[in-house]
């Protein structure tokens, strides 16, 4: 893969492994962005002055420009020879030019998907509209919003985008999929209440999915944004009163029915732009946050609107009300959407902030449950994660969640609110990995939300409680305790319509099977596993979960990964601690050093434990010291556990297996260096 580079957002360059360029200057920024909207051809440097500079240019800026790109060269092609030709940012006669290619640039690739999904036959052209909206990261040169040189290409783009939005709606009403289409826009129209298009289709889409009175208000609203609209809103409420006319009612009682009356008399009685449609949307995300795979990316993905929302208020005690009323029970310790999370602990660390020590002290405990959350892994890490090789280091961002978790626990008991508590449990359980073996820490927080939920009637925290005691119970190796929980949760799902916990009991089963008959038994049941909860709506789960697999059969035993093992897998976040493993299994006993002096250490979550155990045997086989120790120390604190087993999806078997094998070989070090 060449450089990509990215406009459909902040300007933004990764280098052919896909990790981020460090681009730090906006000046270097801003003249790589101006290049790529030139599309390949010569911008002059006079040219770039002047937009540079679009007040007065200093008398030096010519040389500042230069400077600029002979920064941007080092940073496109760091291995290209002093004094060889860039082959990407080209001088050309007067000025400068960017040779990248189509797919290399994400708005081209955008234009490109634009072009085919426009073909395609409905069913197919669903799948390329979202690969082409999945192009977009933000607004069009986000950093640079007020550049005159980028109006005319932001405005082009965007119009681009708001089309395909609407014909990617047009191919799901043509494929029968209207329910689908409905809360995309919703959103669509909410955005730019000037799109005659996108309204039809919405009031399309209502009628379609059997919401006949949502769809005739939506023409409604639409009048009244467009000042009476054109022809096409009358065509279309002539057309469903047409087919109400020709249909037969809807029998009163059905749970649809009702829904559709009470969402279509409260969506009359509130007014537009309430506050109350805020809180109402809050509670909304959240229960379709725990209805399937469909609903949780759905929450996910119109969570942060409205988190921004409730921030241009301006009402701090309204923001924190909204930030902190999603409260629903989180057990994966990576993030569905790290970036995202970030971005949500940050906007609650805000928000308390504003209210101060002084607010109302359950909104200050939301909120910081909200961090403790969200922190989860390293989601919210501010820096670059330490590396193996060196000793463990304080990291400030670790201290601040793992400070509002403890907060937000002791001002919920304070307080004598079970929900509140329970919210505050589960902030506490993501913030319970800061060293490995913490699975009995990790029980008892279970045992203690298990109660508390049982108690209190809260289903939904019972039934998270009971992971969390599945997940540390495993890692203590109490299997048959284990698997009571298991029996448990699932009938506590069925009962209380919690489909995605039996993502959690079928990969727990396949973990046990191994546990009791061995890989061989195992190894087909993984592969069910793996297949059916792939659409289950949790990236941050399945994610790189078949390299997980696939390392099993290689930590229980004594050996390196054979080739071939891991042709075709997508290691996904663990790729950076599985590259050492598989250079030292290739025999490229250098490259192996060299990627362990560099790996990070592992995140603090479910796994880590495992990922230590494939530092260790990485370092082990190619005689890094260093990190074999560092590892082996992390490891120590988890001696009664077993490797892995705590994440619920994997066991790499017991840690002393793992600690006995680093001891064998620091000693054999020590023996052959006499040291």
């Amino acid at each position: 893969m060449s450089v990509q580079f990215g406009l459909l957002g902040p300007v933004t360059v990764w280098d052919t492994a896909g990790a981020l360029l460090p681009l730090s200057a906006p000046r270097h920024r801003e003249v790589l962005g101006r290049l790529l909207i030139a599309r390949g051809r010569v911008v002059p440097v006079g040219r770039l002055v002047a937009d540079l500079w679009e007040d007065e240019a200093p008398a030096g800026a010519v040389g500042s420009v230069r400077t600029f790109v002979a920064a941007l060269r080092r940073a496109l092609e760091p291995g290209r020879a002093p004094r060889e030709p860039s082959r990407l940012l080209v001088t050309d006669g007067p000025g400068y030019a960017l040779r990248a290619g189509r797919e290399a640039v994400d708005a081209w690739r955008f234009e490109d998907a634009v072009a085919r999904a426009g073909q395609a036959p409905p069913r197919s052209a669903v799948e390329l509209w979202d690969t082409a909206l999945a192009c977009w990261r933000g607004p069009v040169l986000a950093d640079f919003p007020a550049a005159a040189w980028a109006a005319a290409e932001r405005a082009r783009l965007d119009a681009l985008r708001l089309d395909a939005v609407e014909r990617r709606a047009d191919a799901l009403l043509a494929t029968g999929a209207a329910r689908d289409a409905v809360a995309d826009l919703h959103a669509h129209v909410a955005e730019h209440p000037g799109r005659e298009d996108g309204w039809v289709l919405l009031a399309t889409a209502l009628d379609r999915a059997g919401r006949r009175g949502e769809a005739l208000r939506a023409l409604a609203q639409a009048r009244d944004a467009l000042s009476g609209g054109g022809g096409a809103l009358a065509r279309t409420e002539a057309r469903i009163l047409s087919a109400a006319a020709d249909s037969p009612a809807e029998p009163a009682g059905t749970a649809d029915s009702i829904w559709d009356r009470a969402a279509a008399s409260w969506d009359r009685s509130v007014p537009a732009r309430s506050r109350a449609r805020l809180h109402a949307t809050a509670g909304l995300l959240r229960d379709l946050a725990v209805s399937g795979p469909d609903g949780l990316e759905e929450a996910h993905r119109h969570r942060r609107d409205l988190v921004a929302a409730a921030e241009r208020t301006g009402d701090p005690e309204l923001a924190a009300r909204i930030i902190g009323s999603y409260d629903v029970p989180a057990v994966w310790t990576r993030a569905d959407d790290p970036e995202g999370a970030g971005e949500l602990s940050r906007a609650a660390a805000r928000a308390a902030a504003l209210l101060g020590p002084e607010g109302p002290p359950a909104l200050r405990a939301r909120l910081l449950s909200v961090v403790a959350v969200e922190s989860r892994g390293d989601a919210a890490a501010d820096a670059p994660p330490p590396r193996a090789s060196g000793a463990p280091a304080t990291e400030p961002w670790r201290l601040r969640a793992e400070r509002a978790a403890d907060d937000a626990v002791r001002l919920a008991r304070r307080l004598s609110d079970p929900a509140l508590l329970a919210f505050a449990l589960n902030g506490a359980f993501m913030q319970a990995f800061a060293a490995c073996g913490s699975a009995a820490r990790r029980d008892a927080l279970g045992t203690e939300l298990t109660r508390l939920a049982v108690d209190h009637q809260l289903p939904g925290h019972e039934v998270l409680g009971r992971i969390i005691r599945l997940q540390a119970l495993a890692g203590l190796g109490d299997f048959t305790n284990a698997d009571t929980e298991a029996e448990e949760i699932d009938r506590l799902a069925d009962r209380n319509e919690r489909p995605l916990a039996g993502v959690f009991t079928a990969w727990y089963r396949a973990l046990r099977l191994c546990e009791t008959d061995g890989w061989p038994a195992a190894r087909h049941r993984y592969a069910q596993v793996l297949t059916g909860t792939a659409g289950c709506g949790m990236p941050g789960l399945t994610q790189g979960a078949a390299a997980l697999v696939a390392l099993v059969p290689v930590m229980r035993g004594d050996t390196l990964p054979r080739p071939g093992d891991f042709d075709g897998l997508d290691a996904g976040p663990y790729q950076p601690w599985l590259d050492p493993l598989l250079l030292a299994a290739s025999g490229d006993s250098e490259q192996a050093r060299q990627a362990l002096s560099t790996v990070p250490r592992p995140p603090h979550d479910l796994v880590q434990e495992a990922l230590w155990c494939v530092i260790a045997r990485a370092a082990a086989s190619v005689g890094h010291l260093p990190v074999l120790r560092r590892a082996r120390d992390e490891l120590a604190r988890a001696a009664a556990e077993y490797a892995g087993a705590g994440s619920g999806l994997v066991s790499f078997g017991p840690v002393t297996h793992h600690l006995a094998a680093a001891d064998a070989a620091i000693e054999a070090h020590a023996s052959a260096t006499g040291q």
